[in-house]
């Protein structure tokens, strides 16, 4: 008869579930919110709307091309340790986007914040098994598929507000992700509490 693991706290899997899902979000709002800034930021740099696209095209192609890559390092190194090394991918390109001059600059950016994303994404899912019981796997895993479009929903409106704030206002934001994102300690620990806690059940 199979003996199944016992779980962690409530506590502690809230809070896991709270790191996974602000991963999550932040992924997925990165995936729109530039959506509408395009026509503004074709302006500001002085080129076509064809070249400006790559905005959003590059952070589309590194989620892409680093999915696997990012479930493979996790199974190496550790789905804990990749995740931190995708938010702190995720906010200091979040910070070069806010510090671009010119709009390769923002693309080349933009791809890195791809990557990060891509380990974001990938490896929330992940370690949802090592999260939540058993028998909440299936509801987390939903869970975090709302965040995803939450976060999608959010960036054109996000992308709006500051837009109507003016230039500084459209450079704060990006300074925002980064207030969260440099503290992958802070969005990871409490996935390192929850796995500790059901480990000391065993």
């Amino acid at each position: 008869m199979q003996t199944l693991k016992p779980s962690a706290p409530k506590a502690a899997q809230r809070g896991g579930m709270l790191c996974l899902s602000l991963s999550m979000v932040l992924a997925s709002l990165g995936t729109s919110i530039a959506n509408i800034a395009l026509p503004t930021l074709a302006v500001a740099f002085d080129v076509s709307f064809q070249w400006v696209q790559w905005v959003v095209i590059a952070y589309l192609v590194s989620i892409t091309l680093f999915v696997v890559i990012a479930g493979r390092l996790g199974d190496v190194f550790g789905r804990q340790r990749m995740l931190a090394v995708g938010l702190v991918l995720f906010a200091l390109a979040s910070t070069l986007c806010g510090l671009a001059s010119n709009l390769w600059m923002l693309v080349a950016a933009r791809a890195l914040q791809g990557i990060g994303a891509a380990f974001m994404m990938t490896l929330a899912i992940a370690l949802v098994r090592e999260t939540v019981e058993t028998e909440r796997v299936g509801r987390a895993m939903g869970w975090l598929g709302t965040m995803s479009a939450i976060g999608t929903a959010l960036g054109p409106r996000l992308s709006a507000a500051c837009l109507s704030a003016g230039s500084d206002g459209m450079r704060s934001s990006l300074f925002w992700f980064r207030l969260v994102c440099w503290r992958p300690d802070w969005l990871c620990g409490s996935c390192q509490r929850s796995r500790r806690s059901g480990q000391r059940r065993d």
